[in-house]
């Protein structure tokens, strides 16, 4: 079995990014991913401006002989040009204001004392106090988001402060995902004996569109090979990536394989993970007649296993980074944490196990206590993933690599 770093390192090789840009407003650019740099026109703030409400002075006129007394010359709200500062004056001035030329450090308002139009200034400022300088941001010309940088809402705000009203992104990674097993059944069907719900289609459908992807959802799909290998065809057509859930293996019902197999090419991996020990990646051709969508001749194909504890965790720590390649991120990893387990797991699993866990109180790891890869409660109840190596018992007190949702699902 390959190990899950092999795994990875074998299907990221495989991954660049999808032809196809847009430029589209940034009020509607969350999630994408930026195909050009952007760079600051101005700098940020375009002017020296206050940080405190209170007053503009010119430091030097805070005679020795201990008058601090100063008229006040004028008045300065935000968004307002200021004249120069009369010497020997103070201005009133207010937080994000252009601070007046002439002045070289604001004092703020609690340590002074107004009556009437003047000022007693009861602190000795340095120069440069509570003024913001022109370009303390953000220098004109700079780099402020690299291409391949995913659009978050800090990102757009970044990208607003400097005026851009519309971004440089990559078109948005069209997925086709479709299931099998005569077993599924919608929520609001009857369930009819031997029968289960199909979760996996609600989950993956959102982990896709969390991603940001285009999704084209096919359904459950018969288990029958003409059925499979007609909505390959289908999906092969105008999609970048097909993604199926469970029919991978090598039983009479599994039709996955085969029908890739014979629309395409197909790698099938045994991975010394748990839970999610069978992945498949390949791809499916595409017809002679080719769309602006479908460039290429063939279409990436991944097929998860069917437990849905399992293909969450390998849609996670495969799929996920898979698709943000294709979506052209250069970064993709995840971060994790060194947290104190506050368990003890005595068995070990010759397999990588990735236990759900979540973040105590005192800050350190609950273990769920049913780690079956059926048990869908525990990726609800947990906040993320422990990374155990194999053949690794873990005792309580002892550091372990943690995996946070919050990672995982962005």
């Amino acid at each position: 079995m390959l190990s899950t770093a092999e795994a990875l390192a074998t299907l990221l090789s495989a991954a660049s990014p999808i032809n196809g840009t847009e430029s589209i407003p940034t009020l509607d650019a969350l999630n994408r991913v930026l195909s050009a740099d952007v760079t600051s026109p101005l700098d940020v703030p375009p002017m020296n401006t206050s940080s405190m409400d209170g007053y503009a002075i010119r430091t030097e006129d805070l005679a020795s002989d201990g008058n601090r007394r100063l008229p006040v010359s004028q008045r300065i709200p935000a968004g307002h040009a200021p004249e120069p500062l009369k010497p020997g004056t103070a201005a009133r001035i207010f937080t994000g204001a252009t601070v007046p030329p002439g002045a070289d450090a604001i004092v703020m308002q609690e340590q002074t004392e107004a009556a009437g139009n003047e000022v007693t200034i009861l602190h000795s400022p340095a120069p440069g106090e509570w003024i913001t300088a022109q370009g303390a941001d953000i220098r004109n010309g700079s780099i402020i988001l690299p291409a391949g940088t995913r659009l978050t809402p800090q990102a757009l705000g970044l990208a607003a402060s400097v005026g851009c009203a519309e971004l440089q992104v990559r078109r948005r990674v069209k997925v086709a995902v479709f299931f099998t097993g005569d077993e599924l059944t919608m929520p609001g069907e009857p369930l009819k004996p031997g029968a289960i719900y199909n979760s996996n289609r609600f989950t993956l459908r959102g982990l896709l569109e969390r991603l940001g992807c285009e999704v084209t959802d096919y359904g459950i799909v018969p288990d029958k090979l003409d059925a499979t290998r007609a909505t390959l065809r289908e999906a092969a057509q105008a999609h970048d990536l097909i993604l199926t859930c469970g029919g991978v293996s090598v039983g009479e019902e599994d039709h996955v394989k085969p029908a890739v197999e014979a629309e395409g090419r197909l790698s099938m991996w045994q991975i010394a993970m748990k839970p999610g020990k069978p992945l498949a990646f390949g791809a499916v051709r595409r017809a002679a007649q080719q769309t602006e969508a479908a460039a290429l001749a063939e279409t990436f194909f991944i097929g998860l296993p069917g437990n849905p504890v399992s293909s969450f965790a390998t849609f996670l720590l495969f799929v996920r980074p898979f698709v943000l390649l294709l979506a052209g991120m250069q970064t993709v990893a995840p971060r994790a944490l060194s947290l104190r387990a506050d368990f003890t797991q005595k068995k070990a699993d010759r397999r990588n196990e990735f236990l759900r866990a979540r973040i105590n109180a005192a800050g350190g790891l609950d273990l769920f206590p049913n780690q079956s890869s059926a048990v869908l409660t525990s990726t609800v109840w947990g906040d993320g993933l422990i990374d155990n190596p194999p053949n690794h018992a873990i005792s309580a007190g002892e550091t372990v690599r943690f995996i946070p949702f919050s990672e995982l699902l962005n």
